[in-house]
C-alpha cells in the first residue's frame, strides 16, 4: 500500500453510510432519478475491479512543469456491513514494477466516487438546481448544479499534520436525461482556506461506457478522475485514469488428460499426507 509523503492529503470522505439515516425533502425529480443510479451503481461496484494510473504533477509559480511521478494501482471498492449500514473503502494496491521517487507530491483518493452527493447519506448536505439541457457527446444531458449546505455533512476532507478539514463544494453534474445516470461531474471549493493552506481545488470526474461481459453488460463507471490544487505557494495536479475494468470470478479448469488417483495410506514412519497426483503438496 502507498506511503503519504506529503504535508497534504485532499481525499473524498469515504465513510459509514447507513440508509436509516437518510432523509429527503426534495419532489421527484431528477436528483431523485440520479439517487436511485447512484443506490444501484454502489450494489454494482462492489463486484468490480479495475487498475488505476495516477499522474501527479507540480508546477513552479510561472506555471511551467516543476516535477512529476507517476505510478499504476491495483483499484477496488470495497463495501461492508448489513442491515441499513454499510461502510465504502477504497483499496489502491500499488502495481509491481513501479518505483517511487521520494518526492513531496499531493496525494488524492476517493475522486471516483465523487456521485455520492447524490446518495441519502450525503444528499441532504446539497441544494440542487436544474440547469437547461445540453449535448454532451452528441446525446442530450440534464445539469443538475449542486452546492454545500452551510453546516452540512462534507463529502470531501483536507488531510493536514494530523488534522481533518472539512471542504465545502459546490458544482454541477451531467445526467443522461433517460436513466438519470451520472455522465460527468465538476466541482470546486466553495470557500477560500488560504488560512489552512488551501487557496482553490477543482475536480473533474468523467464516466464512460465500459463492457462489463455478458453477465453484466455495459456500465457508466468513472474514467478519468483530475483533481486541480492550488496553495499560497504550490500548484498541484493529479490525474487519476481508470481502465481494465473486471468483475470478480473464480474459474477452475482440468486438464482432461491428467488422471486422479485415490490416495495411498501413508508408508510407516511418514508422516506426510498422499496426495493425488494433479495436486502439489503443501
Amino acid at each position: 500500500m502507498r506511503s503519504i509523503r506529503s504535508a497534504c492529503c485532499v481525499f473524498l470522505a469515504l465513510a459509514v453510510l447507513s440508509s436509516a439515516m437518510a432523509q429527503s425533502h426534495a419532489p421527484a425529480d431528477a436528483s431523485d432519478m440520479a439517487q436511485r443510479q447512484v443506490i444501484t451503481y454502489l450494489a454494482r461496484l462492489a463486484d468490480l475491479h479495475c487498475s488505476e494510473s495516477v499522474l501527479q504533477e507540480k508546477f513552479a509559480p510561472n506555471g511551467h512543469l516543476e516535477a512529476s511521478e507517476r505510478a499504476r494501482y491495483d483499484y477496488l471498492v470495497m463495501i461492508d456491513g448489513k442491515g441499513d449500514g454499510f461502510q465504502l473503502n477504497e483499496s489502491r494496491i500499488e502495481a509491481s514494477g513501479y518505483k517511487q521517487k521520494p518526492l513531496p507530491m499531493l496525494l488524492t483518493n476517493g475522486f471516483a466516487t465523487m456521485l455520492l452527493v447524490f446518495h441519502p447519506y450525503y444528499r441532504d448536505s446539497f441544494l440542487f438546481e436544474p440547469r437547461p439541457d445540453e449535448m454532451l457527446d452528441g446525446r442530450p444531458a440534464l445539469p443538475l448544479q449542486f452546492t454545500q449546505v452551510e453546516g452540512r455533512r462534507a463529502l470531501a476532507a483536507l488531510a493536514l499534520r494530523g488534522r481533518e478539514y472539512p471542504l465545502a463544494l459546490s458544482g454541477t453534474a451531467w445526467l443522461d436525461k433517460q436513466s438519470g445516470q451520472v455522465e460527468k461531474i465538476d466541482a470546486f471549493l466553495l470557500h477560500d482556506m488560504s488560512d489552512i493552506g488551501l487557496r482553490s481545488m477543482s475536480v473533474r470526474v468523467q464516466y464512460k461506457s465500459f463492457d462489463l461481459g455478458k453477465s453484466i453488460g455495459s456500465m457508466l463507471l468513472p474514467a478519468v478522475a483530475v483533481v486541480d490544487v492550488t496553495t499560497p505557494r504550490q500548484h498541484w495536479r493529479n490525474t487519476h485514469t481508470f481502465d481494465d475494468y473486471r468483475t470478480f470470478s473464480t474459474e477452475a479448469e482440468q486438464d482432461p488428460n491428467v488422471k486422479v488417483h485415490a490416495n495411498k495410506p501413508a508408508a510407516a514412519g511418514d508422516a506426510s499426507q498422499q496426495l493425488p497426483d494433479n495436486k502439489e503438496k503443501p
